[in-house]
């Protein structure tokens, strides 16, 4: 074990990262060691018992866990361990299967034993239902249990922590322009994120025109020698950039800005807190994950801030100073910020909170004083938006009322998605936070980043993640059964909130929170999620749909519209975008079928919008779930894990069905903005060009521009974007450009197959895809270095489908014919073409409503009452 273990430790530090953590078989055989230790390794073996294996309920934890508290009772004996070092220890293991024997010992009749046992509980946050166990000790006369609850009650898990400095003197490491979170976790190496040091060395591997540095191997190892040789100076190194986190929801991008700039967390292995992000805008979900990671973001103008530059950063007053000079002053996003680093992170401090609170309740104390408290925003007496009043909800307010901007509040989570490519992370995350069963009352997995070109680690999670979700009571999804969005579309309950751990979670129907893999295990395992309640922005359609023009044109409209407005800019340098860290709130559009409303509210991941709602009228909702309820028991019949969690969501749905109501805005609600859109004026699609989704123009601006590749494909798309693709591709053979066609679910492409239209695919020489996420994403399959393209996907970054190449968001429609013309085609050209769309709208724009399709509605009706059969 020792040999292999130094082996891998030697080809681990040739790449200049630590070796990986001890899974379970290591673990066991380390102890079987430790029992007998090999002359000279005994500080050695204990260091790694210490120091590397996982905590919470990681397997190897379990291992570990078992072992200790067998020495620490007594039950075996261990030369290189005593009992109270064994106990010590085990209170070094974060919570989860180390916290029933520490409690077991606070009744040991050793004093060192249990004065150990007290010590580490005293530190130990993840109680959850244990602490009713200390509670009743502490009753039954137990003093040191007494103790560790009045330790909890004065927060001393917290107090003992260091402080926020005064000041923070860190070394500039500047990134200009924009940084999105391919730059920082880029797609292609989605397998290694759970890895994350070995993932940090793909950060920025990419060459970038305007940064002082080089990555070391261009595509392949990022500038790591060059961070180093920064912390040389012998401070804290700052990620600073203009723009910094855009783009998806992945908590791997923090990771690895974290492992360049913070700290080991103790006895945690291959995993950092702390670190220092400065940004002129800092997107939102990567933001809240700095802040869950125990960082310190702080959004202020970098203009004065260089390569290389040693700056003093006054967190209290809110200023920077460089060589005693000030250059920038700041405003932190809340004060509880503070509190936030000094526990290490959001969601320690959100549990230890919780523990104090039930602490002191327990000893009939008023509420601690200890931590700092969220400021209540004035109340201004107007009216609450929609999403206002759909957080009110899930807060349990009084109905109609609604949570004003600026609160601080922890909703209710009815809905939760967790993405194959973040999904391992999720479950690392689930397993720190001790998590053996779900409180959120829905949570799906899917497989749909990687499910179409899996590498081996991909195998190894198709075949693991499921049991691992569907025994804490999800839902797991299958390889080849399409896009988590399509799916969990389909689960939604009206008017509630959720969250998922990809940036594009974004509901239809309710709101959606998206965030990082850490907040999305948080809200999973606890049902509930921390949230600062964003201001709203206010978009009104009016007007009519022009001829030609397509719903993903009006997505585009947002965006250019908001620019003539000068609300949004397409510069990174002093970066307005009056959508950052706001809800995007639709209105005027109440007839749109749900997955029409979708392309709507999945492109406010694009704005970088922290939510987004759409007003729908009753009819296309109820539509949409009679036709979901039939979906959820085919799932049943099918064998989909778990039945009991799908079968409880039917019940649910069916209730609203029973009695459907809808949650309005008020009419005096208060918007940070408002942008009216008249479809009138909208006469010719709108796309946004290479390579950012900000980047919105009209298609006379670009017409004739030559295309190499096209994409119809991803959440942006459904059922009927490929029967309009298939018509205008007009059965033309061998078509000039290298077109991809990949539905969004196995329901879609069945539908497809039966219609007929793959059969037009093809003869066009398209390459089909398994439906899933396809090109979208790049971690898979990718279009030609340096092809010119025309997508459906969601967004365009710089790599993002491939290298170095130039790529249009655009509809399926427009795409469809730019792939049978080898260009963009003239306004004239493109609404000649659409002719034949126009003409069968209603044919062609239909959409999956499963209880009119028979083999769905048959085996619905075969299975019975869902809820008899699985109680």
């Amino acid at each position: 074990m020792l040999k292999a273990y130094r082996e891998h430790v030697a080809e681990r530090a040739a790449l200049g990262i630590p070796p990986l953590a001890l899974n379970a078989k290591q673990t066991e055989e380390l102890i079987e060691l430790i029992k007998n230790p090999p002359a000279g390794e005994a500080e050695f073996l204990m260091d790694l018992l210490t120091h590397r294996v996982p905590p919470g309920v990681d397997n190897a934890a379990k291992v570990k866990a078992s072992f200790l508290a067998a020495v620490a009772h007594g039950d075996i004996q261990v030369a290189l361990i005593s009992r109270a070092k064994a106990t010590e220890l085990l209170g070094t293991m974060v919570g989860g299967y180390n916290v029933h024997p520490l409690i077991e010992l606070l009744d040991d009749k050793d004093d060192a034993v249990a004065d150990a046992a007290a010590s580490a509980l005293k530190k130990t946050l993840l109680m959850f239902d244990f602490f009713n166990d200390v509670a009743a000790k502490a009753k039954a006369g137990n003093a040191r249990a007494k103790a560790v609850i009045q330790s909890w009650a004065d927060a001393e898990w917290f107090t003992s922590r260091p402080k926020v400095p005064e000041k923070i003197t860190v070394t500039v490491f500047k990134v200009p322009g924009e940084t999105n979170t391919d730059d920082l976790s880029p797609a292609p190496d989605a397998w290694s994120r759970p890895d994350i040091p070995l993932h940090y060395l793909a950060m920025l591997k990419n060459t970038r025109p305007d940064a002082p540095f080089k990555p070391e191997e261009d595509g392949k190892r990022g500038p790591i020698q060059f961070i180093e040789d920064l912390k040389k100076k012998g401070h804290v190194v700052a990620y600073v950039g203009d723009v910094v986190g855009t783009g998806s929801s992945r908590k791997s991008a923090t990771n690895s800005v974290i492992w360049a700039t913070g700290q080991d967390i103790p006895f945690v292995p291959n995993k950092r807190f702390g670190g220092v992000t400065l940004g002129g805008k800092i997107a939102p979900i990567f933001f809240n994950t700095q802040e869950d990671s125990g960082s310190l973001p702080i959004e202020v103008d970098v203009s004065q801030m260089d390569m290389g530059d040693v700056i003093d950063i006054y967190p209290y007053e809110g200023r920077i100073e460089k060589a005693g000079q000030k250059i920038a002053d700041f405003a932190l996003k809340s004060e509880v910020l503070l509190d936030e680093v000094q526990a290490g992170g959001r969601i320690n401090l959100i549990i230890g909170r919780g523990l104090t609170a039930k602490a002191r309740d327990f000893l009939g104390l008023p509420a601690s004083s200890a931590f700092r408290l969220p400021k209540a925003p004035v109340d201004t007496g107007k009216g609450f938006t929609l999403a206002q009043k759909m957080v009110g909800r899930a807060c349990g307010l009084p109905e109609g009322k609604g949570i004003r901007p600026g609160t601080y509040c922890e909703p209710r989570m009815t809905t939760v998605g967790s993405q194959d490519t973040t999904g391992p992370m999720t479950r690392d995350e689930l397993k720190d936070l001790a998590c053996l069963g779900f409180s959120a009352d829905m949570v799906m997995q899917s497989f749909c980043h990687t499910a179409a070109y899996p590498k081996p680690v991909d195998v190894k999670t198709h075949r693991e993640l499921p049991a691992f979700i569907s025994t804490r009571g999800g839902v797991a999804l299958r390889p080849g059964d399409g896009v988590i969005h399509s799916w969990l579309n389909r689960l939604l309950l009206p008017d509630t909130v959720g969250t998922g751990g990809d940036s594009h979670t974004r509901f239809p129907i309710g709101i959606s929170f998206p965030a990082g893999s850490g907040l999305v295990a948080f809200a999973a395992a606890t049902g509930v999620m921390p949230l600062d309640m964003p201001e709203s922005v206010l978009v009104r359609f009016k007007g009519e749909l022009q001829p030609g023009v397509t719903l993903r044109d009006l997505v585009h409209a947002i965006p250019l519209y908001a620019i003539k407005q000068g609300l949004l800019t397409v510069a990174k340098a002093g970066k307005k975008n009056i959508f950052s860290g706001r809800i995007l709130e639709i209105e005027g559009l109440p007839n749109l079928k749900v997955e029409q409303a979708f392309e709507l509210s999945d492109a406010s991941a694009e704005r970088s919008a922290a939510g987004c709602t759409i007003k729908l009228d009753k009819a296309p909702i109820i539509e949409y779930l009679q036709s979901n309820v039939v979906l959820m028991k085919n799932m049943i019949a099918d064998g989909y894990q778990d039945a009991k969690t799908l079968a409880r969501r039917i019940e649910k749905v069916e209730q609203w069905l029973a009695n459907p109501q809808l949650l309005e805005a008020d009419a005096d609600a208060e918007y940070a903005a408002v942008i009216e859109i008249d479809m009138n004026e909208i006469k010719e699609p709108i796309v946004c060009c290479p390579n950012d989704p900000d980047d919105a123009k009209t298609l006379s601006d670009v017409a004739g521009t030559k295309i190499d590749e096209a994409f119809i494909g991803s959440c942006m798309t459904n059922i009927g974007h490929f029967r309009a693709a298939a018509k205008l591709l007009g059965g033309q053979r061998d078509i000039p450009v290298q077109l991809w066609i990949a539905p969004p679910t196995k329901m879609d492409q069945n539908e497809l197959i039966k219609e007929g239209h793959y059969a037009a695919f093809g003869a066009s020489g398209a390459r089909t895809e398994m439906p899933g996420c396809s090109l979208c994403m790049g971690n898979q399959a990718q279009v030609r270095a340096g092809a010119t393209v025309i997508s459906t996907s969601t967004r365009n970054f710089p790599n993002r489908l491939g290298k170095n190449t130039n790529v249009f968001l655009g509809s399926a429609e427009l795409t469809a014919i730019a792939s049978r013309l080898g260009k963009l085609p003239t306004r004239e050209e493109y609404l000649k073409e659409m002719g034949i769309v126009d003409s069968d709208k209603a044919g062609i724009y239909r959409y999956m409503n499963f209880d009119q399709i028979p083999e769905y509605a048959e085996v619905a009706e075969g299975l019975g009452n869902a809820l008899e059969q699985h109680p």
